[in-house]
C-alpha cells in the first residue's frame, strides 16, 4: 500500500490568549509554514517514529505516552484498534518545534487525518469529528487547551474562535504577518498555571481583564472586515497591555513589541501565545530585522489540513 501523506499548517494566536480558556473569543490565524506526516502500514506490530526530534521505536501493544512524541503516541494509542498492524510515521516540518507556531496541534491534526484516510472505521465519523478529536487529545496530553490552534490547522485562514459554546467563523483573508522569536519559551501549561494562580488571588480583576480581551476581539473582527488596519493595529497594541497586566510579558517581549511598532511595515504588535517567552506577532511585513532575535516573514495560509497522497 502506498504511504499516506498529510500536511497541516502551523498557527499564530492574534488575540484572546488565556481569555479563550474562560469562555471568551479569540482570533487565530493559520500560517504558511506546514508540517507533513507520512504514514506507512507495516505487516508486524511495530511502531516507528522519525522526526527532527529523533527516533522512537515501540509496538502497538506497548505504547506509552511520553516525550518527545507525546501527541503522536496519544493519537496512535487511542486509535490502535482501527489499525490492522503497525505503522511507520515520518514527520517533517517547515518550522522548528521550539518556535510557537502550533506544532503540537498541527501534528495531531495531520496524523488524525492520515489515520482517517487509512482506516475505514474512522471514515464513517461525522464531519466535525476531526476537530473534536484533536482538541480532546491535546487536552488529554497537556491538561489544558482551547482548541484554537487545532481549528486553525484544520480550517486554514483567519478564525474567530470560542471554545464554549463552540464558535468557529472563518475568513479567507490574505495578509502578511511578522513573527519574532524571543529566544526562549516556557510551556503553555506552565504559563497557564502561573496565570491561574494570580487569578485566584484577584478573581474579579482577572475576570475584567478577560472581558476586555473579548471586547478587543469583538472590535477587531469587524475592523478587519472593513479593512481598517489602523484600528486593528491599535487593538493589537491595546491587547498587549492587557497581557502585560496578566503578568505574561518580559523584557525581551516588550523590547520586540517596541521595535516592531517602530517599523513602518507593521501595524500593531503583541505576544502570540501564552507568553513569558516565545513569539511576538506583528500585523504586516517588517521592513528590516530584529537582530539578535530571529524574524519570520509569514502570510496567513488559506489552506488547512490536506491529503497530499493517499
Amino acid at each position: 500500500m502506498q504511504p499516506v501523506i498529510v500536511s497541516a499548517p502551523g498557527s499564530l494566536m492574534l488575540m484572546g490568549e488565556h481569555a479563550v480558556l474562560h469562555g471568551q473569543r479569540a482570533l487565530v490565524a493559520a500560517v504558511n509554514r506546514r508540517l507533513r506526516v507520512t504514514l506507512r502500514c507495516r505487516a508486524d506490530r511495530q511502531v516507528r517514529l522519525r522526526s527532527a526530534l529523533g527516533a522512537w521505536n515501540t509496538t502497538l501493544d506497548a505504547m506509552k505516552i511520553q516525550p518527545p512524541f507525546r501527541f503522536v503516541l496519544a493519537v496512535l494509542r487511542r486509535h490502535r484498534g482501527a489499525l490492522a498492524g503497525g505503522v511507520d510515521v515520518d514527520i517533517e516540518s517547515d518550522f522548528s518545534h521550539e518556535v510557537g507556531f502550533g506544532s503540537s496541534a498541527a501534528v495531531t491534526v495531520a496524523l488524525l487525518q492520515a489515520l482517517t484516510v487509512l482506516c475505514p472505521a474512522l471514515q464513517r465519523r461525522s464531519p466535525g469529528w476531526l476537530f473534536l478529536e484533536a482538541r480532546r487529545i491535546i487536552r488529554a496530553v497537556q491538561g489544558v487547551g482551547s482548541g484554537a490552534d487545532a481549528a486553525a490547522s484544520i480550517r486554514g485562514g483567519l478564525l474567530l474562535y470560542r471554545a464554549a459554546p463552540l464558535l468557529i467563523r472563518r475568513w479567507d483573508l490574505r495578509h502578511p504577518l511578522t513573527a519574532v522569536y524571543s529566544g526562549a519559551k516556557r510551556t503553555t501549561p506552565e504559563v497557564i498555571r502561573q496565570v491561574q494562580a494570580a487569578r485566584r488571588r484577584q478573581p474579579q480583576l482577572f475576570a475584567g481583564l478577560f472581558r476586555l480581551m473579548d471586547q478587543c476581539v469583538g472590535r477587531a473582527w469587524p475592523a478587519l472586515r472593513r479593512r481598517d488596519e489602523r484600528a486593528f493595529g491599535a487593538l493589537l497594541d491595546l491587547h498587549q497591555g492587557l497581557l502585560d497586566a496578566l503578568g505574561v510579558s518580559n523584557a525581551a517581549l516588550a523590547e520586540i513589541c517596541r521595535r516592531l511598532r517602530a517599523d513602518p511595515g507593521i501595524r500593531g504588535a503583541k505576544i502570540s501565545g501564552s507568553g513569558l517567552g516565545d513569539c511576538v506577532v506583528g500585523w504586516g511585513r517588517s521592513a528590516g530585522t530584529c537582530a539578535p532575535y530571529p524574524l519570520f516573514a509569514l502570510d496567513i495560509e488559506s489552506h488547512g489540513v490536506r491529503v497530499e497522497r493517499g
